[in-house]
């Protein structure tokens, strides 16, 4: 085995904290990627990132030929330098990686179990694409060069409208790929190619949080959920406007997923963060224009209770990982036709199709719910759900 030479950088804390060490995706440097998360856990772990072959302050080669397993060794002997300068050789640490990242991850579980603690692997799957697509694109970048990559990698990289509301986080990500090594990124797709560990998923018993973008195309959701379900101890969370970075992307939601497989308490968000998530939520799935209206119509009676729905509501249950947003629309149909809302259903109705339920899931949700909450109750939810379909733009 040759392994290879893999360098990182802190990003945060100091030794005194829990080891907190980071993993990058392919073509991102691990400061671009992991800096915005490292700002929120710097006061709880001494926060490692290191750095793929050629890529970000490691510009060590690589040979063609790398494996994810060698890859997965040269981060560990990276980690043990770090371990050493803190008093603690063959010590162990929380582990948390992003795509390439989250499968050496995967391998550092199934080959060093006792090393680490607990995992949070994201946008990452126990066999990606087929070999012959990461063999083309080697041979494309051995060619050509990283910079033939920016274009699709913006795309595949970022869930829509992050890149304009993020301009400078974007620019960052996509200049570390442009002025990553050909060759080093080249061997990382040989590495990827041959990447399978999904025989051995079993073999994994350390504490492992999957988190999944719903606009992951290399790491789709239904990959990732074998991921969590094929470890021992795993836990799936699928995050709505999420893609493949999530580090930039979603560090909240990664920070807190780190604290949960360390032990960590969650630290309470404020009044005014969760009403400001809560307003976010209620506009992505509800509309503008319907929010707008509900603030227009606030009068000093209504005004208390419109900011306790942002907030109680939209800002403390429709903001938790534990279910997708249409797995929440689901459950809300589910009630409101069995408590009768007519109004609240019409308009979330609306609320699910924009949360991706088609037509044909909210006609499977309201027949069963015609068998649990009754055939009377059903006949006028279809006909509500009927009326708003209707007057759909898209029908």
């Amino acid at each position: 085995m040759t392994v290879p030479t893999i360098t990182g950088v802190q990003l945060g804390g100091s030794a005194d904290r829990p080891l907190l060490v980071c993993g990058p995706s392919l073509g991102t440097s691990a400061t671009a990627l992991w800096s915005t998360t490292a700002a929120l856990l710097g006061d709880e772990f001494q926060v490692v990132a290191w750095d793929l072959p050629g890529h970000g302050y490691n510009r060590a080669p690589a040979d063609p030929g790398l494996t994810v397993q060698e890859l997965a060794q040269g981060a560990l002997r990276f980690v043990d330098g770090v371990l050493s300068d803190r008093g603690e050789p063959g010590g162990s640490f929380v582990y948390a990686g992003d795509s390439v990242g989250g499968a050496v991850g995967q391998q550092l579980l199934i080959d060093h179990p006792d090393r680490v603690t607990g995992a949070v692997l994201a946008c990452t799957v126990p066999r990606f694409a087929d070999e012959a697509m990461w063999r083309q694109r080697a041979e494309k970048v051995r060619l050509s060069g990283t910079p033939v990559m920016v274009e699709g990698s913006a795309k595949r990289w970022f869930a829509p409208g992050f890149i304009e509301h993020h301009p400078d986080v974007v620019a960052a990500l996509l200049h570390s790929l442009q002025e990553a090594d050909r060759f080093g990124y080249a061997a990382v797709c040989d590495a990827l190619a041959t990447f399978d560990v999904r025989s051995q998923l079993s073999r994994i018993r350390t504490p492992v949080v999957a988190i999944a973008g719903a606009y992951d195309e290399a790491a789709p959701v239904a990959g990732m959920a074998s991921l969590a379900h094929g470890v021992a101890d795993g836990r799936l969370v699928i995050l709505d406007h999420l893609a493949h970075l999530a580090p930039v992307e979603a560090p909240q939601e990664v920070a807190r997923a780190i604290r949960a497989v360390a032990g960590k308490p969650l630290p309470p968000l404020t009044i005014a963060e969760r009403s400001e998530a809560g307003t976010a939520v209620r506009r992505e799935v509800l509309g503008d224009a319907h929010v707008d209206r509900a603030n227009a119509g606030v009068t000093d009676l209504t005004r208390d209770f419109q900011a306790f729905i942002t907030d109680y509501a939209w800002g403390g249950i429709w903001t938790r990982p534990g279910l997708s947003r249409r797995e929440r629309s689901i459950a809300v149909l589910t009630a409101m036709v069995a408590r009768g809302h007519h109004d609240e259903l019409a308009m979330h109705v609306r609320a699910a199709r924009t949360n991706g339920l088609t037509v044909e899931e909210i006609k499977e949700v309201l027949l069963q719910s015609a068998i649990y909450c009754g055939v009377p109750d059903a006949n006028t939810a279809f006909r509500i759900a009927q009326r708003v379909l209707d007057d759909a733009p898209d029908g």
